[in-house]
């Protein structure tokens, strides 16, 4: 399996149980490692052949800029469900921070993998 990443993505959202942070988006740092065969898009050199991360990029901005998560966690999974199902890839680690929400914490966040269900013949 390849690998393609995407580091330290900032973008900001609604993310927060309290109620400051259901109103005023945060930025939050995102990376993401998503496992996929890159075999053909590196025979083709055709975008097609690859999971585009300016695409996933792009989906992720659009995504989080309409929705409002209470916790990081659920906001991983969704991250993970988008780029499994929607991108195709077959594993992907996810790794989501806020950004100095306390005081001497440069970040404070979750990682999660997920990979696709095995299909069953």
């Amino acid at each position: 399996m390849d690998i393609i990443f995407i580091d330290e993505l900032r973008l900001p959202t609604l993310i927060g149980i309290y109620p400051r942070e259901q109103v005023v988006p945060q930025t939050i740092e995102v990376s993401l490692q998503i496992g996929t065969s890159t075999l053909n898009a590196g025979s083709s050199d055709d975008i097609r052949d690859t999971i585009d991360y300016a695409v996933v990029v792009e989906r992720l901005r659009a995504d989080l800029a309409h929705q409002h998560f209470h916790l990081l966690e659920k906001l991983a999974e969704h991250v993970a469900s988008v780029i499994l199902d929607d991108f195709g890839a077959t594993w992907v680690r996810v790794t989501i921070a806020k950004i100095g929400v306390m005081r001497g914490v440069r970040r404070a966040g979750v990682v999660i993998e997920r990979s696709r269900p095995s299909e069953t013949i």
